[in-house]
């Protein structure tokens, strides 16, 4: 039997949201590859969704619904069956509901790696009827989305393919190669065109012949560098004044804390060359068109609110807008619009709130009502989520009912006491907006879910007719709700084509000319159309540095992979947990490349192996996000040498606060 190409597009947490192309052959799949029908995936796509069909056919992946049979966390369950884990769920809630409100039942999810159909949505209304406590997702791009709104309205950003044009890159902590692999080819093209290429990075991700200059600051030490910039660029004069007059307020808030920063005193902090970042503030001055690539790895620390601001500030300080290939690029779902509330009806999210961040607290029992339910989808906390130990003593209650939706049996499934079996991105319906490029994609099934396996709108509704409620979201189909959902977007001020999307195509953004140009074709969307240069989500003292802690001499991170997406993937693609540390760093404590080691701090302690990695600088190391507990030596990861600190903006996490030791334990 032949086989056909069905369309779809990618939901994974990144920004290129590609456009595939899913070869089918009597019913399963064959291949996964890349369509050329996108303005950036061109025929190619990362090795981590085009190996996706391992996650659809893995053996952990779930097939039936299960309920626990043993103690928590030791993997014994039974099959059962759909109708058996709807209405234990309904009786359990009505019973949580009535003894102890309905904030007493805790949703937890985070939507990277969905679209605008399966987060928020028939979920959202599920849980507002139900007078849950409202989760604040606050575990990425909480500090850089704040900060962009609060500048420039989440101004649209310079597109990819526009990089050509400039002159002077400056790529900010964000690892291309990692997690937006269809920047990489532009970058190549501009630097082969003769364009200036930075990286600011703890790690050096790309090789001294793909760009000009790499500066390794310390974690948590962006901020003094930025600030030490825009200083030197006020004392010589190169402040753009008349564009600064004419689109931006609040300056001097900015200017005044510049101003405490030298070259020198910035360079000490951030362990880097006061000359390395002399020249780099030079080149980014002098040259045009240049634009900045803002990634997410700087706001995950205290300082990394302020960090962005100051880092998103630098093209309007210097009036490098109204080019193509000028200013910066960041998070651009700013570009298509979407309110769940014209689609479900109004939401209630006047109960309690409770930062993800601090998970572990919250299932600590100290609150009041204490969470007597926790109900997990789209999400891994066990994995994910700082101070481990306290997140997984909570998972462990008795007490405690917890239902866990996933399309695997991941790490906190297996303290679940119902276990619901999702479908896939390709067994299912979505519709998703670009957050890099600039597209809303149709998502398709392109095969039917495996088992049992149900999609997310499927639950929900089953769930809300359950518990008796007439809303009519809850009696939608599935086209139906997907329809309502296209209809209710908005791309740059048009509806997309419905009936493209729902075949698995993609819809382009209609800029005037042939990509978005800040200050020319697209405009900031504050209330007032200003640049505000200290948004009032930095606090009271914007700009502040908090030096990091240096209790240990070690700097921890916890970048993305090349192998998964957050804990996506985990199951099969991290099957041995490695640290990186710098030889300097190896040398001096007797570690070699395939050593066992424990990393350790006050919070706790992960047995790994050793991987000496001179890309990496000097007092860091790194393990990578996402990992799961059988890739360790003794079961736990990354997460569990992370505090639960909190960034004044947003009340975001700060991962890479952490500071630990490392000690070899074996060969």
């Amino acid at each position: 039997m032949s086989s056909e190409i069905h369309r779809t597009t990618c939901v994974l947490d990144c920004p290129d949201a590609c456009a595939l192309e899913v070869e089918v052959r009597e019913g399963r799949i064959e291949s996964i590859g890349g369509s050329r029908d996108h303005p950036n995936t061109n025929g190619f796509i990362c090795g981590k969704v085009s190996g996706f069909a391992d996650r659809v056919y893995h053996r952990e992946r779930l097939l039936h619904p299960l309920r626990r049979l043993g103690a928590k966390g030791e993997r014994r369950f039974e099959s059962t069956s759909w109708n058996d884990v709807i209405s234990k769920i309904r009786d359990r809630f009505r019973e949580i509901q009535s003894r102890w409100g309905g904030e007493a039942i805790l949703p937890f999810h985070y939507g990277g790696s969905n679209g605008l159909v399966t987060d928020g949505l028939l979920d959202a209304l599920f849980f507002s009827k139900l007078g849950a406590s409202h989760l604040e997702k606050t575990i990425c791009a909480v500090p850089t989305t704040e900060v962009a709104l609060g500048v420039y309205g989440k101004m649209p950003g310079v597109a990819f393919e526009d990089f050509v044009h400039s002159r002077c890159i400056v790529v900010w902590g964000a690892n291309p190669k990692a997690s937006n692999i269809h920047l990489v080819p532009y970058l190549r093209q501009a630097k082969k065109k003769g364009a200036f290429v930075a990286t600011v990075d703890p790690r050096r991700n790309f090789s001294a012949e793909e760009v000009d200059l790499h500066l390794p600051v310390r974690p948590g030490t962006d901020l003094p560098v930025a600030l030490a910039m825009i200083s030197l660029w006020e004392r010589e004069g190169s402040l753009d004044s008349e564009f600064l007059q004419a689109q931006a307020v609040e300056l001097e808030p900015l200017l005044e804390q510049a101003r405490g920063w030298s070259l020198e005193q910035a360079a000490a902090v951030a362990g880097v060359e006061a000359a390395d970042i002399e020249r780099l503030a030079r080149k980014v001055a002098a040259t045009s068109p240049a634009v900045i690539r803002c990634g997410w790895g700087l706001e995950r620390n205290r300082n990394g609110g302020q960090a962005v601001a100051a880092v998103l500030a630098m093209p309007a300080l210097l009036g490098k807008f109204g080019v193509r290939g000028g200013g910066y690029t960041m998070s651009n779902t700013g570009a298509f619009r979407f309110d769940p509330e014209t689609v479900v009806g109004p939401l209630d999210n006047t109960t309690r709130s409770i930062n993800m961040t601090r998970l572990g607290r919250a299932l600590g029992g100290d609150l009041d009502p204490p969470i007597k339910a926790l109900f997990v989808y789209n999400a891994n906390p066990a994995v994910t989520v700082p101070d481990q130990r306290a997140v997984l003593r909570g998972l462990a209650r008795d007490d405690l009912f917890t239902v866990v939706f996933d399309q695997v049996l991941t790490d906190t499934a297996t303290y679940a006491d119902l276990v619901l079996p999702a479908a896939t991105f390709l067994e299912g319906r979505d519709l998703r907006g670009g957050y890099g490029s600039y597209v809303v994609g149709g998502v398709r099934p392109v095969v039917a879910p495996r088992g049992e396996a149900r999609t997310n709108m499927a639950v929900f509704s089953a769930l809300g007719r359950a518990m008796g409620w007439d809303e009519e979201p809850f009696h939608w189909d599935e086209e139906t709700v997907f329809r309502r959902v296209a209809e209710a977007t908005e791309m740059t001020g048009r509806r997309p084509d419905g009936d493209r999307l729902e075949a698995g195509g993609c819809e382009r953004h209609d800029f005037p000319g042939p990509e978005p140009i800040q200050f020319e074709t697209v405009h900031p969307r504050t209330a007032d159309g200003k640049i505000h240069l200290t948004p009032s989500v930095l606090g009271p003292e914007p700009y502040r540095f908090e030096a990091p802690d240096d209790g240990l001499p070690l700097s921890f991170i916890s970048p993305a992979s090349s192998r998964m997406i957050n804990s996506t993937l985990g199951e099969s693609n991290c099957p041995r947990l490695m640290v990186d540390l710098h030889p300097l760093d190896a040398d001096v404590r007797g570690i070699q490349s395939g050593d066992q080691v424990r990393v350790f701090n006050d919070l706790g302690e992960v047995a790994c192996v050793a991987a000496i990695n001179e890309r990496l600088r000097p007092g860091v190391v790194a393990m990578p996000k996402g990992a799961w507990r059988h890739a360790s030596l003794n079961g736990e990861t990354s997460t569990a040498l992370c505090p639960d600190h909190l960034n004044i903006v947003g009340g975001a996490a700060c991962f890479n606060d952490a500071r630990v030791e490392i000690e070899k334990t074996g060969p």
